[in-house]
């Protein structure tokens, strides 16, 4: 993780600008004596002496890590002090102080929270200090020292800024919160890296440990990456009762729940932990998290909450078969096998392909498919398209704003309101960057080494045009990961696992369902084997729901394990 640039009056700055002078010196008081010692605190008697120091510091090219701002500073209120500040230090976090109990929908917090004008908010007064003072304090400065470059490199990362496997390795680093640094083969670093490394760059990537006397590995797959991060790649038992598939939000949640129950778990996944939701850059409406999480640090949360419980983490590595033997389930992975009395299928989905040939060969190189949140620094100042009309879409528009000279939201349909959030909606209207179109489609793209320009044309008329084009990307729908299932359970005509009442004919089972009782709710085709979050068909596509879907399936295992069938 990153953190202060350097300790004393020349470290980063916390701003407060408050018109009430006793509220203005305690507060300042309080945070001197917690932060003083890393972080240069200064207070301000009102808004526009605020915005002087804050101009003088960006001037002076100095840190500014976090604006703390009363709620009627004098000129203008504090949220608009607050976004005033943004154009100054776009880095630096804002905090506007919000009287206790003051819950009425109208706040100005709300709306300021809502359009994204500030990122937290404190408390006043905020007693106890501890919980209402310096813990969101310290979030907010965690938020800002992750946007910074990091003091300390777990990994460096030498390749050719946008070739594919250069891009899904930041993107694994970034999705499980390591710090890590790139540099290109032609950089002075770079070079300086292959050279003590003994490489020659003929082969890129190349990820060096920070660890003194580590060996680079060069172009390493996902799950030698997982095993250079430290994370299990390995079956620690042969046999389990609950094997989860999949490590996106219900595996885990099912995980936990299945663990912590004293149910031997085991999840297997391709990738690293976090499934489409780990590449969200924050989720707002996600139960207990008023400030928004980002998809990252809640599938890390996640991930440790289940190891912490017993859960075996196997990274890296496909589920590539399922069959049922004498009333126990094999799931194979690879040359490996594990059999467990109950399964659940949680392997999510894919983001489903444009079918662009051209777009499809600069894969990674300009095209993503996903939010790709480790991209979003390489694009500022660039012309990107983000292709989706879902929350996915609209929250990776909002995050590009940040760097990106303009967002360009490309909609098939007629409108945004039939798939994306209302909330969102009212953010993306907000942002001058983003620009949404309706009824347009990319039909092609062009570049040499990287994607310089797309071709849209509008379904309506037919008209096309070519413009230029940095970056795009895409999240238009799902197609699920249920191939490696073949016969095993009951899929729709899309891929996706039947569950339930779906199973029902008329009330009545279908033919292949082998038990008196009907199937549960989450329940396959196959006893005992079921299905969570996205995979499932007729699934509500949100992270709650995933998370519901993945805690409930833990308890019709209970259930099925205590029927005379169940496996011993």
């Amino acid at each position: 993780m990153g953190g202060p640039a350097s300790a004393g009056p020349a470290g980063p700055v916390i701003l407060v600008a408050h018109d009430d002078e006793e509220r203005r010196s305690v507060l300042a008081s309080r945070l001197n004596r917690r932060f003083g010692a890393d972080y240069d605190v200064r207070a301000e008697p009102s808004s526009a002496a605020g915005l002087s120091v804050l101009s003088r510091l960006a001037e002076d090219g100095r840190d500014v890590c976090l604006v703390i701002a009363g709620q009627h500073a004098e000129h203008t209120d504090g949220a608009g002090f607050l976004a005033a500040s943004h154009g100054l230090h776009p880095a630096a976090k804002r905090a506007l102080l919000v009287g206790r109990g003051e819950w009425r929908s109208g706040h100005p917090a709300v709306r300021a929270m809502l359009l994204g004008q500030i990122d937290g908010y404190l408390f006043d007064p905020w007693q106890p200090e501890e919980r209402w003072l310096y813990l969101p304090v310290s979030e907010l400065l965690v938020d800002w020292a992750q946007t910074q470059a990091p003091l300390f490199e777990a990994f460096h990362v030498v390749g050719d800024q946008w070739e594919a496997r250069s891009h899904e390795i930041r993107d694994a680093l970034g999705r499980v919160g390591v710090p890590f640094g790139f540099s290109s083969p032609d950089s002075e670093q770079g070079r300086r890296m292959l050279r003590e490394h003994g490489q020659d760059g003929e082969r890129l990537p190349v990820v060096v440990p920070g660890a003194p006397g580590s060996a680079a590995v060069v172009q390493p797959d996902v799950a030698e990456l997982a095993s250079m991060l430290g994370l299990p790649t390995g079956f620690a038992t042969e046999a389990c009762d609950v094997a989860i598939v999949g490590a996106g939000p219900a595996g885990l949640a099912a995980a936990v729940y299945a663990a912590s129950e004293g149910l031997r778990t085991v999840v297997i996944d391709m990738s690293l932990p976090g499934g489409q939701a780990g590449t969200s850059s924050l989720i707002r409406n996600y139960l207990g998290f008023p400030r928004g999480i980002s998809g990252e640090n809640l599938a890390n949360r996640a991930a440790e909450q289940a190891w912490l419980f017993g859960a075996d983490l196997v990274l890296g590595r496909p589920a590539t078969g399922l069959r049922t033997e004498a009333a126990r389930h094999v799931v194979q992975v690879g040359d490996d096998e594990v059999v467990a009395r109950a399964v659940i299928i949680a392997c999510g989905v894919d983001w489903r392909r444009l079918g662009v040939p051209a777009l499809e060969e600069l894969r990674g190189a300009g095209v993503f498919y996903g939010a790709a949140g480790a991209e979003a620094v390489a694009v500022a100042g660039e012309d990107v398209f983000v292709v989706g009309a879902g929350n996915s879409a609209g929250q990776a528009a909002v995050h590009l704003a940040r760097w990106a000279s303009t967002v360009t939201i490309l909609v098939r349909g007629p409108a945004l309101a039939a798939s994306m959030s209302d909330y969102l909606i009212t953010v993306i209207e907000q942002i001058p960057a983003i620009t949404v179109r309706l009824h347009t489609e990319i039909i092609d793209g062009r570049g040499d080494e990287r994607l310089e320009e797309v071709e849209l044309r509008d379904r309506r008329s037919g008209a096309t045009e070519v413009v230029p084009a940095a970056a795009v990307f895409v999240m238009i729908g799902a197609q699920p990961r249920t191939d490696w299932l073949g016969d095993t359970v009951r899929r729709d005509e899309q891929g996706y696992v039947v569950t339930g009442h779906d199973l029902l004919a008329g009330g009545v089972p279908l033919p292949e369902w082998p038990l008196v009782r009907p199937p549960w709710l989450l329940e396959t085709s196959t006893p005992g084997v079921f299905a969570v979050g996205d995979v499932r068909h007729g699934s509500i596509k949100r992270v709650a729901t995933a998370v519901g879907t993945g805690s409930m399936a833990v308890q019709l295992i209970h259930q099925y394990l205590s029927e005379p069938h169940a496996p011993a």
